[in-house]
């Protein structure tokens, strides 16, 4: 990962991590007690720390100072000093237990929540990330949950709804850590979806998100943002977009009565707690990072292309078979919740009708109005607006995105549209229907 440097004199950078070419690892820490900044530097299985680091190109590095608004304030969390461990099953146990102590969540979500802390120390790794979520109503303990978990992520920079956007755009970019977000549920549409923008493009490498500022001469300046990391989310409700909801391992909390042995109010142990996994699990990082690659044995061709291509990094880094088909059928349902969603929607209703058109043999161009009248034949009963032939194209050309043209002043759908059509019934789970009841469209 090479993280945004910021320039200050001839052959200096300042920097918060990089990965350099000859495979050296160079990290910045923080020394709590003296509140400055170093350099960590793993190179060739030794490490080494100060206050600046020259590399092979004569280039010198140093770290981002500790009197950074956002450090010194406490809103991103370092590692302090790499620390050694047992082993990579002994460091997973020890974040159960250290989430256990403080955190009431289903056992389920726990390891998936350890193991989503062990993605974000080599994220960078992979090219998709999945997100993590807490979902629940006040009082539920997603806060707390978010906060416990999000003190062992890399480079955690927390923010709040309370927060603007503009910063986190900025910090995200600068910092390239785990990005730690309360209260994701923003009440203004225009705050909103400037967050929706963080999130859909934050876990696919490449896909900056663009923004206009204003110089001192009052000229735009378009700014390109990276927003790629990993995420822990709270928030109340879902999201309107069912794309963005598949990015999201979510767990539901306050389903049960919380556990009498955790604590009201977290102990100070807990935050030195905190900064020994973290300091483990840099030096997960500088070990493992190198080796750490996708497993593509582990696609799951049960599952829709978006859910494999985010949980691939997961499950490339979890060893547990059992636990890696328990994270599969967990999202599964958000599979099969879409696929029902798709299969009662009028797009699966005018599918079902050009399969069956298929299935009677026909071989040649289709019109529209042919197309609606089969339609209305079918399920005029099951929508309240009239269904007409402008209707039923603007279906087929803007949803289904499918080809339709005039042919002797009619529109129709030719015949070469119809391996699209077959692909498309089975996306949006249309099946052949002789022997079934016709579904109910919504």
């Amino acid at each position: 990962m090479t993280s945004k440097s910021l320039n200050t004199k001839a052959n200096v950078r300042k920097i918060v991590s990089e990965y350099l070419v000859d495979g050296t690892i160079v990290e910045t820490i923080l020394i709590q007690s003296t509140q400055k900044t170093y350099l960590a530097v793993y190179k060739d299985g030794t490490i080494s720390i100060d206050t600046s680091y020259t590399g092979l190109s004569g280039e010198e590095v140093q770290p981002i100072p500790a009197t950074n608004n956002l450090i010194k304030h406490n809103a991103l969390i370092f590692a302090e000093n790499p620390e050694n461990y047992e082993s990579i099953e002994q460091l997973i146990n020890d974040i159960q237990s250290y989430i256990y102590r403080y955190v009431d969540i289903s056992d389920h979500f726990r390891k998936i929540a350890s193991y989503y802390v062990l993605l974000t120390w080599v994220y960078d790794a992979f090219n998709e990330l999945p997100y993590l979520r807490l979902r629940g109503d006040f009082g539920s303990g997603k806060t707390r949950a978010l906060f416990v978990i999000g003190s062992l992520c890399n480079k955690a920079f927390f923010a709040s709804g309370a927060s603007t956007v503009s910063p986190i755009f900025h910090t995200l970019d600068t910092f390239r850590g785990t990005l730690i977000f309360d209260e994701a549920d923003f009440r203004f549409s225009d705050e909103k979806s400037e967050l929706v923008k963080i999130f859909n493009n934050g876990n696919v490498r490449g896909f900056s998100v663009l923004r206009t500022a204003m110089t001192a001469q009052r000229e735009f300046n378009p700014q390109a943002f990276n927003v790629y990391g990993p995420k822990v989310v709270a928030m109340r409700k879902a999201f309107e977009d069912s794309a963005l909801e598949s990015r999201f391992l979510t767990e539901e909390m306050g389903q049960h009565s919380l556990r009498r042995d955790i604590p009201i109010n977290l102990p100070d142990i807990q935050k030195d707690e905190a900064k020994l996994l973290r300091n483990q699990l840099l030096m997960y990082r500088f070990k493992m990072l190198h080796s750490i690659k996708i497993d593509a044995s582990l696609v799951d061709p049960s599952l829709s292309p978006r859910l494999n291509q985010i949980l691939m990094p997961l499950l490339s880094i979890i060893k547990d078979e059992g636990l890696r088909n328990d994270i599969r059928e967990a999202v599964r349902s958000f599979d099969q919740k879409l696929y029902a969603e798709r299969a009662s929607s009028m797009e699966a209703g005018v599918l079902e009708v050009l399969q069956s058109m298929y299935g009677l043999g026909v071989d040649g161009a289709i019109s529209i109005s042919e197309i609606t009248s089969a339609f209305i034949s079918e399920y005029s009963k099951e929508f309240d607006r009239p269904i007409t032939a402008r209707v039923i194209g603007g279906i087929l050309r803007k949803r289904l995105r499918l080809l339709t043209y005039k042919s002797h002043g009619v529109y129709v759908l030719p015949f070469t549209e119809k391996t699209k059509v077959a692909e498309l019934c089975i996306r949006y789970g249309v099946v052949d229907h002789k022997d079934e009841e016709k579904p109910t469209l919504g």
